[in-house]
């Protein structure tokens, strides 16, 4: 699955070939189709394993959080953290090819999608309830700018460890109407002198 999904990463579901995924995993084109029946079954087999590996990584102990605001820091930090992995970038990369198509892969991608803005949006709400969060938009909107900024936020700064999952994090409390974390004092770099800027003589 991770060849697989390494390949969708890099090339999209249009420019995927089956030969270079079977040869990459070790296996015969054969083997390969007598394991899936065609691009489309092994795309969406990718988007299930992605789906679960994320879900056990990310999702999953952000909902075991004892309140709704940690839950959804959490998600950010661990979401940054997951997207380090150039596997990770599969759903984006399948989400922007197949926009305002009718396809099943492009489907089940909007299903993954919508179950992660619920979610973040009865988080949302929960906050707001119990005065953790502020008032502000609806929770379905505010779930919206909050997958936004942090997906946004990834894309640029994946793998830029550990200033990926602090900035996420900053990110989403922007979002959120929270006031921002520090960003690790004692990381590589950080509060390193800035040299002085080069002129002209």
């Amino acid at each position: 699955m991770e060849t697989a999904a390494r390949g969708l990463s890099r090339h999209g579901y249009a420019s995927l070939v089956l030969e270079r995924v079977a040869s990459e995993a070790g296996y015969t084109r054969g083997a390969l189709y007598h394991l899936f029946a065609s691009k489309e079954d092994l795309a969406l087999a990718v988007v299930r394993w992605v789906e679960e590996t994320w879900s056990a990584e990310v999702g999953q102990p952000a909902a075991r959080e004892s309140d709704p605001v940690s839950a959804l820091l959490a998600l950010a930090r661990a979401h940054a953290v997951y997207c380090r992995r150039d596997v990770a970038r599969v759903m984006m990369t399948l989400r922007v090819e197949f926009a305002g198509q009718s396809h099943p892969v492009g489907r089940a991608i909007e299903e993954i999608g919508d179950r992660l803005l619920a979610s973040c949006a009865d988080w949302i709400a929960a906050g707001r309830r119990s005065g953790a969060l502020p008032p502000g938009p609806p929770p379905r909107e505010m779930a919206h700018a909050y997958v936004g900024a942090l997906e946004g936020l990834v894309i640029f700064l994946a793998g830029r460890a550990p200033f990926d999952a602090d900035l996420a994090e900053r990110a989403v409390r922007g979002v959120l109407g929270l006031p921002p974390a520090p960003i690790t004092a004692d990381a590589p770099g950080a509060g390193a002198p800035v040299p002085p800027a080069q002129t002209d003589a």
